[in-house]
């Protein structure tokens, strides 16, 4: 049960307003950040554990790991580290609070979410966990516990407190983690990379699956033991439901042998993307936002955009599905919003005389939306086949990020150029 502080109570600057949770080694509060104006949560070592002479040195050790972060995984699906303090007698860590709870409470049986649910966590895990790989950050502990699920039902990586940073000896920390979620190379104290991550991000989608761990225990050094030696129960034994697709990757994550794990986190959330897109997408206007960002990578309009971007342009965009002949845009119509053709063939027409045919990675209708001084359509814009439309309203651009915004700007401008170089060719052969 959460206990109140007293309103007095502060740690810092920071004014402590509950108790969220506490273990053996550390309790978190949810507090307020006066000067920021938002409600962090704090992770703070209990006294006990830092004046033990041994542990003592390991906690401050891994508040100061997860310290140097701060300010660096800046990632939608990352909990963001705001501010720390790690001395002998007081270590905490300022982070971003987030409401919900971790994915032990979708493990067991009887509380499994939908597979298309699934597979969106998994996706974003990859997605994150590449980003982090990027910065040189290896975390090492990937469990449903350092999973974070909000009410909306999105994620959040927490706890890098155990992670590999840049490779370095000083990051490099024994006897820290789940066994049940090691690779056989973590669990044998074999140098690691991301892949020891990949791995673990298997072994909780296989939970998440099936409602229990892929290898059962009554000890540690047992479940090092089946680790090393064991193969799993296939979780499609464990669920018939599950695509044979995804049970393939599930396998392929928590492959054995390191030859045959996935090599990279962009091929893992490549095929994630993929079963989305093919097994658990219906015809219905629901995305999953596994097939909305893989869309997005792959149109070359968006080819320079951070995947913190990407997350950001997937927010505020409207994805739709339109039927042969539906019109889309209207001449002499005013236009608030353009779009990006992910999928079919659209028409171009003036006065029923045809113009120009769109296909996939073709963008249109925003010189209405940009133009001071054209805020009409030009043209009529109309499905040629069925078509996936992604649409973006002016006013919802005005509101993203500096970054964001910049980037569309940018390729705007690579558009209007090969338009133009286009016509100049048509101009010369006549």
């Amino acid at each position: 049960m959460a206990r109140t502080a007293s309103a007095q109570k502060k740690l810092g600057k920071y004014e402590l307003i509950r108790e969220l949770g506490r273990g053996s080694t550390g309790i978190v509060w949810l507090a307020a950040d006066p000067f920021a104006q938002r409600q962090v949560a704090i992770k703070v070592a209990t006294p006990e554990i830092l004046k033990d002479p041994v542990k003592g040195r390991l906690y401050t050790h891994l508040f100061l790991n997860e310290a140097s972060l701060a300010g660096k995984l800046n990632h939608p699906h990352i909990v963001q580290i705001y501010d720390a303090v790690v001395t002998d007698k007081l270590c905490y860590i300022v982070m971003e609070y987030v409401a919900g709870s971790t994915l032990e409470t979708v493990c067991q049986p009887g509380h499994l979410l939908p597979l298309d649910q699934v597979v969106e966590i998994g996706f974003k895990c990859t997605r994150a966990l590449e980003f982090a790989f990027r910065l040189g950050i290896t975390h090492r502990d990937i469990k449903p516990a350092n999973i974070l699920l909000t009410p909306e039902g999105d994620i959040k990586i927490s706890d890098f407190g155990a992670a590999l940073v840049n490779h370095s000896d000083r990051t490099q920390v024994s006897g820290v983690g789940s066994p049940a979620y090691m690779s056989p190379e973590q669990v044998q104290e074999e140098p690691l990379d991301h892949r020891t991550d990949i791995y673990s991000l298997g072994v909780v989608l296989y939970e998440l699956l099936a409602g229990q761990r892929p290898f059962q225990a009554s000890s540690d050094y047992n479940m090092i033991y089946q680790i090393i030696n064991s193969t799993p129960t296939p979780v499609e034994q464990l669920r018939p439901d599950i695509p044979a697709a995804l049970a393939r990757i599930v396998r392929r994550a928590m492959a054995r042998e390191l030859d045959q794990r996935y090599p990279s986190w962009a091929e893992f959330s490549r095929d994630l993307a993929e079963v989305a897109r093919e097994e658990l997408s219906g015809p219905s206007q629901n995305f999953p936002d596994a097939e909305k960002f893989d869309s997005l990578r792959r149109l070359p309009f968006f080819r320079d955009f951070s995947d913190v971007e990407l997350w950001e342009v997937l927010r505020f965009a409207d994805w739709s599905r339109v039927k042969p002949g539906q019109r889309i845009i209207r001449d002499g119509e005013k236009g608030n919003f353009f779009c990006f053709l992910v999928q079919g063939e659209l028409t171009v027409t003036k006065q029923g005389k045809m113009l120009n045919l769109l296909t996939p990675g073709d963008c249109f209708g925003e010189m209405a939306v940009f133009s001071p001084h054209r805020r009409t359509r030009g043209a009529d814009v109309t499905a040629l086949t069925e078509a996936t439309l992604i649409s973006i309203r002016g006013e919802a651009l005005s509101r993203a990020s500096e970054a964001c915004r910049m980037h569309f700007y940018q390729a705007f401008l690579l558009v209007l150029a090969e338009r133009l170089n286009l016509a100049n060719q048509r101009l010369a052969a006549f």
